[in-house]
């Protein structure tokens, strides 16, 4: 089930930048503190514009390819175009509608669904989770959880091309004391609620999981899945492609 339309902040924003409307999006985390995003721009990127790290990520991606949080779709558009089978979902039924428009797309493959709801028999290559989306796991519980239907979900050398961001490379205040405050109420330090607001337009309220390379080994450990390598990006954010331990189940 997909966010209702008032809820629905991050798609109204992309379908007005889709329409040359100037736009942008709020971040709220629950404990007062906001910022700006980096604007839609970010999500049409052209792939001459990605980060390096994301094009080397490119190169990493084979067979039958699923993209979980697909956005406005630049990543399926450009792997579409280079003769890959694709397929995408997103919780936001207008960044579905914008991702279709496209990919020129009016089939079942770019759908509304929340990662809690896959529910595929299997038959996928790679899951790409770019754009910091091995945050939508939400938490180290809910994402070991769902390593393990991924698991069962892809073919027997399937792949996870998952980006995340460092919580703890940084020397903001606010976002330093934000550990504290999570460790104090039994949560990763980089475990985000937080909800994005536009216009109008507020989804509710999510958990959103940053980790460090060390966390996200942890978080494997017994889902079936191992990490390969990483991809560096010379900052915080970092890409792991993540490939499965023969023989776990």
């Amino acid at each position: 089930m997909g966010l209702k339309d008032h809820q629905d902040a991050y798609g109204h924003e992309i379908c007005d930048y889709l329409e040359g409307k100037r736009s942008f999006e709020i971040v709220e985390r629950d404990d007062g503190y906001f910022d700006l995003s980096g604007g839609a721009k970010t999500y049409f990127l052209e792939y001459k514009d990605w980060p390096l790290h994301e094009k080397k990520a490119m190169r990493c991606v084979r067979g039958r390819v699923l993209d979980i949080g697909c956005g406005a779709g630049r990543h399926l558009l450009y792997l579409q175009q280079r003769g890959f089978d694709v397929v995408g979902i997103d919780i936001s039924p207008l960044a579905v509608e914008v991702c279709k428009r496209r990919l020129k797309n009016e089939n079942e493959n770019v759908r509304v669904l929340s990662i809690t709801q896959l529910t595929s028999p299997g038959g996928f290559d790679t899951i790409l989770m770019l754009g910091n989306n091995f945050g939508l796991f939400g938490s180290a519980d809910r994402a070991k959880r769902l390593l393990r239907k991924i698991y069962k979900m892809t073919s027997e050398n399937g792949r996870i091309i998952a980006e995340s961001n460092d919580p703890y490379k940084t020397e903001i205040k606010e976002h330093l004391d934000y550990h504290k405050f999570n460790e104090k109420r039994g949560r990763m330090p980089g475990q985000l609620r937080i909800r994005v607001r536009y216009k109008k337009y507020a989804t509710p309220w999510f958990d959103y999981l940053i980790v460090s390379k060390q966390e996200m080994e942890t978080i494997l450990k017994g889902t079936g899945w191992t990490i390969k390598r990483f991809l560096d990006s010379g900052s915080s954010a970092y890409i792991a492609i993540i490939e499965k331990e023969e023989g776990l189940f």
